[in-house]
């Protein structure tokens, strides 16, 4: 076994650890992800319903208007509470899109990290190999000139 198998082992060993390590912040993020995307199909199950009392809550509160003919002020205190629901789902939206984005990057970091290690294992194991063959082929030709240089004698 020469320096340059010696030298692949170790460089496989390190790469193995490597992919090792990285395994287990791998496993769980996607845990995170798995939680956030259930997170948002119940937010999606849960606003659709909502939407849907507050446009029944709307069509009651004109109705309760054209029958009871109640007051402007009673109104105008359904619409604000109707805003404010509008706003609160307009803001969790926004946290679960920031979210969402967060988990992408933390997840592509080392990801990009990881096969530019690779690519580099790889570039550097080639220019190896291409340096023995040089000296291998250097070898051989200096040998042929030893032997034609005692044929010539």
């Amino acid at each position: 076994m020469d320096g340059g198998e010696i030298a692949a082992l170790i460089a496989a060993g390190a790469f193995l650890m490597l992919v090792l390590v990285l395994a287990v912040p791998i496993l769980r993020l996607r845990h995170t992800v798995d939680a956030t995307t259930r997170m948002i199909h119940e937010l999606n199950d849960r606003t659709t319903p909502l939407l849907g009392d507050v446009n029944t809550t709307v069509k009651n509160v004109n109705t309760a208007l054209e029958q009871v003919q109640t007051s402007l002020d009673g109104v105008n205190l359904q619409l604000a509470k109707v805003d404010t629901m509008t706003t609160h789902a307009q803001n969790v939206t926004a946290n679960v899109a920031n979210l969402a984005a967060v988990i992408s990057a933390a997840a592509a970091n080392p990801l990009v990290k990881v096969a530019a290690f690779g690519y580099g294992v790889r570039k550097a194991a080639a220019a190896r190999r291409h340096a023995e063959d040089e000296r291998e082929a250097a070898d051989i030709i200096k040998q042929r000139r030893r032997a034609d240089r005692r044929a010539n004698r």
